[in-house]
């Protein structure tokens, strides 16, 4: 199906909502608006953590309308099918997938943009995002724009690292953990020459 098909088009399904879903590293939450996806909560320790965290993000400034549990419209479960996918290990970069950026500022929707043309795989530092952007003393903002992401992992803060391919931080549950086991799951090469936790045969 089409990412620009209306998020409304099944009969049965919301275009207003949140959802949860199951994954390889555990329970995710999404939500979505008219517009596109609205968010995507990485796991917690368990789906109502999962799902209390997500809605805690969409009541902070941004999206202040807590959006209700619904059924998922077509180009959601599209979209939860990418998620699941690239969890499980599928070389999926998911840039087909709409986003609803109407509360996200300029400057961090650039980091996202960034962010989001990364293949799988592959990694970048927060210095080269910044140097993309116009200067390398960008790099603590590209940081803090990615520790904010709210679309996480289609929009993949995972693959970028600090200096000297260090994983720096990671809001997720788990933190660097979680981001050093998603890098593992898609097989991430640092510096383009071998496997991030593979042999080096």
């Amino acid at each position: 199906m089409s990412p620009d098909a209306p998020l409304n088009a099944d009969a049965h399904a919301a275009a207003w909502g949140h959802a949860l879903f199951d994954t390889a590293l555990g329970p995710c939450g999404i939500a979505w608006r008219p517009g596109g996806i609205a968010a995507v909560q990485l796991p917690e320790a368990d789906a109502p953590a999962t799902q209390a965290r997500l809605l805690r993000g969409l009541g902070q400034g941004t999206y202040p309308q807590v959006l209700p549990p619904a059924v998922p419209p077509a180009v959601v479960r599209h979209a939860i099918a990418g998620i699941q996918g690239l969890l499980a290990g599928q070389a999926l970069d998911l840039r087909e997938v709409p986003l609803d950026m109407s509360g996200v500022s300029a400057f961090h929707q650039q980091v996202y943009a960034i962010a989001r043309a990364i293949p799988p795989g592959q990694t970048r530092t927060y210095g080269e995002v910044a140097e993309q952007l116009g200067s390398k003393g960008l790099s603590r903002a590209v940081g803090q724009a990615l520790g904010l992401n709210p679309f996480a992992p289609v929009v993949p803060c995972h693959r970028v690292l600090a200096a000297g391919d260090k994983p720096g931080g990671f809001s997720a549950g788990g933190g660097a953990l979680t981001k050093m086991r998603m890098l593992q799951i898609e097989g991430a090469c640092l510096g383009g020459t071998r496997s991030l936790f593979g042999s080096a045969d």
